[in-house]
């Protein structure tokens, strides 16, 4: 019972942070958390994750929706593009550094209190 009311207060105190966080922006929809989940994904297995490749991944999101999810993640300064060296018209897409912190804190929190 201990480990429920522990993990109930930090949903409560995640939700009291989400207006001004990534949590919010990630929460918005399915496909926002599913975008989230592919490129951290991809970033802890140290894959590279290209900008359509993402947006054909994405389930049930059309691929015009995908790019201004895409285009919104990066303007908040939550994932970055980067050209790659071979073809400078593809861009593979990137967590921000601060997102991962962000992103690993939330994990150690969470699986504290799971575990």
């Amino acid at each position: 019972m201990k480990d429920t009311k522990n993990l109930l207060q930090f949903w409560e105190e995640q939700m009291r942070h989400s207006h001004r966080s990534s949590n919010y922006f990630f929460r918005k929809s399915p496909s926002h958390y599913h975008m989230m989940l592919l490129v951290m994904s991809a970033h802890k297995h140290n894959t590279k994750l290209s900008v359509e490749e993402l947006k054909t991944k994405l389930f049930k999101t059309s691929r015009p929706k995908s790019a201004l999810i895409i285009n919104e993640a990066c303007e908040k300064g939550f994932f970055y593009l980067e050209k790659t060296s071979t073809d400078q018209r593809k861009k593979n897409i990137k967590p921000s550094d601060s997102f991962v912190k962000e992103f690993d804190n939330y994990i150690i929190t969470l699986k504290s209190l799971v575990l």
